[in-house]
């Protein structure tokens, strides 16, 4: 999906000097004020713990059931040189044993509870979940805060789980053409930024990692206040505070060094990708573009208002049946079987803006890339409508009111945002700053971002080589 729309939650209560965060949407909310919200969507309620864990509580009634998280403000970019997958790498090794569990039996008691749990990595968090009857929440929340600081980790453990995620990365990327590709964008479009780098880590770094590179990023990262605990479903605050206090509060706060990324130099020339493959059926085309995030717009004044902005443009793009690519290229002139476009504003540093398009004929990726190319260049030249605008808007704001449907969906986006650091003003100013943007500020952000010099265009192509005629 191209956006997640942001909401606003309820109501905050202060802690410490450090106000609880939470926050739910496109890019995320930060939950740090004791005013409520102007849209109250979730009923959330937040503090922090004397040792700076950071709560967010969304009650759901609707069955007794839980979904927690501890997200950890840390991901693939804040890897060493030469070691950027090893959080996910420790992701995996959260699972074996501690002083109090063996190896493997967090999720075998989380099943026995009849309830399901998993973890993921991205470039900016590390995210534990598990979903299960509100009953059990205290003894999995004792398992959480158990392995925060007790995880045991020796080389009988270690080596043969580093064998596992180079197995996965042989799965999921070595092994698929679009993954292999993806990749390649990433590197090409983040030249000097870690984000350039994959989550999972280079195959040839990953059979390095150690013992004491996984016991080193264990120390440095995971504590207490690096962390944030999100709980949804059939709970109260008050109920979760108590919990957390048990489980959580004991355990110190420690010193996290402070998030060290290289930036971006500005573009200075177009890239070009492109991938033959035999596992590969159907061709494609896709266009990428570096563009702020809601965190780095947030921080520059001047841009302060493009991330909701590439938000409204991606909708009026995309936009499903409705969308303006879809309506012209599929629709219209029938040259292609999809086609799209979004931005991605999550992420902590930098966002993204993209294009994709599949040709309805195999051998027609050239007149489809000079499509692609005819739309951008009169979305530039001509602008979008009013009455374009306006549709976006309202979808937008449908989509927002939908997402807080499920326990995980909502928890997820609070998660991300608190973990990538978005203010709470900004989360709950988005409905209104969504309904805000103007034609001309819509205009402005794609001026900025869709230049030449800023994109990375990447062909995928059945077989052993790209048609003749490819575009140049």
């Amino acid at each position: 999906m191209s956006h997640f729309p942001m909401r606003s939650l309820a109501r905050s209560e202060k802690s410490g000097p450090a106000a609880v965060c939470a926050g739910l949407g496109v890019l995320a909310l930060l939950f740090c004020g004791p005013a409520p919200a102007k849209a109250d969507l979730f009923d959330a309620e937040s503090f922090t713990l004397e040792n700076g864990l950071e709560v967010v509580v969304l009650p759901k009634h609707l069955a007794p059931v839980v979904y927690q998280m501890v997200v950890y403000k840390v991901g693939a970019a804040d890897g060493e040189p030469g070691k950027n997958g090893i959080a996910h790498f420790l992701e995996h090794l959260m699972f074996k044993a501690t002083d109090k569990l063996k190896a493997g039996e967090f999720s075998q008691i989380v099943d026995r509870f009849g309830g399901s749990d998993n973890a993921f990595t991205s470039q900016d968090i590390t995210a534990y979940h598990q979903e299960i009857a509100t009953t059990h929440l205290g003894e999995v929340m004792a398992m959480e805060a158990d392995r925060m600081t007790h995880l045991r980790l020796t080389e009988d453990v270690v080596l043969p789980e580093r064998d596992v995620i180079l197995n996965e990365r042989s799965q999921n990327i070595d092994n698929n053409p679009g993954s292999r590709l993806a990749e390649a964008v990433n590197a090409a479009l983040f030249r000097n930024h870690p984000y350039g780098k994959p989550v999972i880590g280079w195959r040839h770094e990953m059979e390095t990692y150690s013992t004491a590179d996984a016991q080193n990023f264990y120390a440095r990262w995971y504590a207490p206040n690096n962390a944030i605990l999100v709980v949804a479903g059939d709970v109260t605050a008050a109920n979760v505070r108590e919990l957390a206090e048990k489980n959580f509060g004991p355990i110190p706060r420690k010193a996290v060094p402070p998030q060290q990324r290289l930036s971006e130099p500005p573009p200075v020339a177009a890239r070009r990708l492109s991938l033959s493959s035999p596992e590969t059926r159907y061709p494609s085309i896709s266009r990428s573009y570096i563009a702020p995030s809601y965190r780095s717009a947030a921080l520059a004044p001047a841009a302060k208002d493009a991330a909701y902005a590439l938000t409204v443009l991606g909708e009026i793009l995309d936009g499903g049946m409705v969308g303006r690519l879809h309506r012209r290229l599929v629709v219209e002139q029938g040259i292609a079987i999809s086609a799209g476009a979004g931005y991605s504003g999550d992420a902590r540093d930098y966002g993204r803006f993209f294009f994709y398009v599949a040709p309805r004929d195999a051998n027609a990726l050239v007149a489809v890339e000079k499509a692609l190319d005819t739309e951008i260049g009169t979305l530039l030249k001509d602008g979008i409508t009013a009455a374009e605008l306006d549709a976006a808007k309202q979808r937008l704001q449908i989509a927002s009111v939908k997402a807080r449907d499920s326990l995980s969906g909502p928890a997820q986006l609070v998660a991300n945002a608190l973990g990538t650091g978005v203010t709470l003003d900004e989360l709950q100013a988005w409905p209104e700053r969504i309904e805000a943007v103007t034609v001309a500020q819509v205009m402005a952000a794609a001026r900025e971002v869709l230049t030449p010099a800023n994109s990375v265009t990447a062909i995928l192509t059945p077989e052993d080589a790209a048609p003749e005629g490819s575009a140049p």
